[in-house]
């Protein structure tokens, strides 16, 4: 008796831990042995490329890759099969919707099933895929815990520590030098990386996309931290903070979103216009936020999402996502985590604790 086909593929941005969510995947079927899993390559691009690029996943392949950041099957945020951009001879895109292409493709590879791992983008997709008969399986991604019916998403701890590290080392320089430091960190439309690293690393000011911020009270917080010239402080601000009600980015050739980055330095410029005197420095960390080694924890969490998942598709719960809830890994539907954005609150308790603690959100 042959054995069924299980497509594991991994889209957005990449993740510390999305390699030991595959390693539990594959582990996990090899253990059950009625399954054969399947990479597709950069996400559903695999599946849809001609000829196919998916590749076979077995122990072999996925030994020791836990410990490894990025993704062994790569990944995209351009591969959207609902909205796929076809480069054109102008250099312009035309994008098409390529769902019943893609079910079509499937149906010729005979996939059986689909683990998709992905944040909000990529479980969209596997929403529409699901209404569309496909039968898969979310699993949680996104260093920016912004999906919702999930506590946490793996890879957002490893980002929080790397951010930490690296706040740790500019409060040394800002003391040393009576400086303003501006860390910016990523968080497109959330604040939960530069929240927890501005609470971790006791920033004196942390700006986030959720809470308007107003120059006037940032240069006001700043000034009370400096007598004779003498003072320092340290900020945090997340990539979406918005900047005179503005968001700062660009557009990218085929992209169809925004692509964030500079509000630190944009931060900088306003502040020394408004007349702020203490020398300002700024730090981007980028897509060091993504890289390298997970940590522990999110190796372990990673790997209860693989088995979970793996577990969903051997009982036939499609349209679910595996979750972490309550320190329980448990399944939701997709369309619970995806119907609403998981924003920062501003009655989260780490939002009162961080004002408890005197860090001000520039309100």
């Amino acid at each position: 008796m042959s054995k069924k086909k299980l497509l594991v593929l991994t889209g957005g941005g990449d993740c510390p831990g999305l390699n030991a969510v595959i390693r539990a995947i594959v582990k996990s079927a090899e253990r059950q042995g009625d399954w054969e899993v399947w990479g597709s390559i950069e996400a559903f691009n695999g599946v849809l490329h001609e000829p196919f690029e998916i590749i076979p996943l077995t122990n072999e392949a996925v030994k020791g890759i836990h410990v490894k950041g990025g993704t062994i099957i790569k990944t995209t945020n351009k591969g959207n099969p609902m909205k796929f951009g076809i480069k054109q001879d102008d250099g312009s895109f035309i994008y098409k919707d390529l769902t019943q292409q893609l079910i079509s493709n499937l149906k010729k590879l005979e996939i059986d099933a689909i683990i998709n791992i992905g944040g909000d983008g990529s479980q969209a997709i596997s929403q529409h895929l699901f209404e569309q008969g496909i039968n898969i399986v979310g699993v949680p991604k996104t260093i920016d815990n912004d999906l919702n019916s999930t506590d946490l998403t793996f890879g957002f701890t490893t980002a929080v520590q790397i951010a930490t590290d690296a706040f740790d080392k500019l409060v040394t320089t800002a003391s040393s030098h009576n400086r303003v430091m501006i860390l910016e960190v990523m968080g497109r439309d959330a604040g939960w990386i530069a929240l927890h690293t501005a609470l971790a690393g006791g920033a004196e000011i942390c700006l986030i996309p959720e809470i308007p911020f107003s120059l006037d009270k940032v240069v006001d917080e700043i000034n009370k931290r400096y007598d004779h010239g003498r003072g320092f402080v340290n900020i945090v601000i997340a990539e979406g903070a918005k900047l005179n009600d503005q968001i700062i980015g660009s557009n990218a050739e085929g992209d169809l979103n925004i692509k964030l980055g500079g509000v630190g330095n944009a931060l900088r410029r306003a502040l020394e216009e408004k007349g702020c005197e203490p020398d300002i420095r700024v730090a981007v960390l980028g897509h060091i936020q993504r890289g390298g080694t997970p940590i522990a924890f999110d190796r372990l969490i990673a790997t209860a999402f693989g088995v979970k998942a793996f577990e969903l598709v051997e009982n036939g719960e499609f349209g679910k996502m595996a979750c972490y809830n309550n320190y329980k890994v448990e399944s939701t539907t997709i369309q619970s985590a995806i119907s609403t954005y998981k924003h920062i609150a501003e009655d989260h308790y780490l939002v009162k604790t961080a004002r408890s603690v005197g860090i001000s959100f520039g309100e």
